[in-house]
């Protein structure tokens, strides 16, 4: 441990990799993947500053969590951890938290902080990750309204992510215990996501762009109990140029005039280009294809979605979802 007066104006972050599932050997220890913003809390003589990844100050958009920073009981430190906005189970949502920096309600958010890098004139980043884990925890042993120690638990990383992803949580994150802080992609830290993977109706498909051929995105629907067709969103990755081909000649010959929705999509998401309806190619809704996606926004789109087959099997009115909730405007 090196000693200095001051923490550093920025520490370059750590990285994780991905992976398709969390270690199950020894020496790791497993954290929730939380979906938000990376950020550095850095305190200097009880001033806190709130730090991007790439360095930005972003101090003046998040003036409670800094109140909330500004109220430990430490002189300086340099914390690593994730601004997230919570739903009404407390689970990490992007999408709300995205909703609070456009409408400029910030001041319910919470960070998690999971790794300790400075601490009262010292750099503990040298430590292994979890003796800095440990001092950290100590900073959060009174509890303060929207700061949160991230807790972990050693071995057995497949279960830990099993039961993350039945609870409907984005991923895990995988640490080698032992290990100093090193920023950059080491492999040292570890994600897994959670992915889902279910059928859906084919409602049209946007012009490719770019170096694109044949099709850009397969626009998704399904059915709710009441026979309404809903749109679900867009599915643009996982397919080759193959498929691609063999999809627009399958797709072709269903091209329909009119939408074949119960309502229009929305034009703008926060995941996402803009959707531009008068360049849609609407198709009778027969096509039935399977994807994966990470999870469904509070707009009732899916996120993070992903081509993996067309489905022969199942009849496109089988595809049925319960009624969602109203979009939020």
């Amino acid at each position: 441990m090196g000693t200095t007066s001051r923490p550093p104006k920025w520490i370059k972050p750590q990285l994780t990799r991905l992976v398709d599932e969390a270690p199950a050997g020894g020496g790791w220890v497993h954290e929730l993947k939380f979906d938000g913003y990376r950020m550095h809390a850095r305190i200097d003589d009880r001033k806190a500053k709130l730090l991007t990844r790439t360095g930005l100050d972003w101090s003046h958009r998040y003036r409670r969590t800094i109140e909330a920073l500004q109220s430990l009981r430490v002189k300086s430190a340099y914390i690593d951890g994730e601004l997230c906005a919570l739903n009404d189970h407390g689970v990490p949502v992007f999408s709300r938290l995205q909703a609070a920096m456009d409408e400029g309600r910030t001041d319910r958010l919470v960070f998690f902080a999971f790794d300790l890098l400075f601490l009262n004139g010292e750099s503990t980043a040298q430590l292994p990750l979890i003796e800095r884990k440990a001092r950290l925890q100590r900073l959060f042993r009174k509890e303060i309204d929207g700061l949160r120690y991230t807790e972990h638990v050693a071995g057995d990383g497949p279960r830990f992510r099993a039961e993350a992803c039945r609870l409907g949580l984005e991923g895990v994150i995988s640490k080698r215990a032992d290990r100093p802080y090193a920023p950059g992609d080491r492999g040292i830290w570890v994600k897994s996501k959670c992915l889902n993977r279910e059928e859906f109706v084919v409602v049209g498909w946007t012009d490719p762009e770019g170096s694109r051929s044949h099709i850009g995105a397969l626009l998704l629907g399904y059915y709710t109990e009441d026979g309404r067709l809903h749109y679900a969103g867009r599915a643009g990755t996982g397919m080759t140029e193959k498929e691609l081909k063999r999809l627009a000649g399958v797709l072709a010959p269903l091209q329909i005039k009119s939408m074949p929705l119960a309502e229009a999509p929305p034009r703008d998401s926060r995941f996402g280009s803009p959707l531009k309806l008068s360049k849609v190619h609407w198709v009778k809704p027969e096509l039935v294809v399977e994807v994966t996606y990470l999870t469904w926004t509070e707009d009732n789109l899916l996120r993070q979605v992903s081509y993996q087959a067309q489905r022969q099997d199942k009849p496109a009115r089988q595809v049925v979802r319960p009624v969602p909730h109203p979009r939020r405007r």
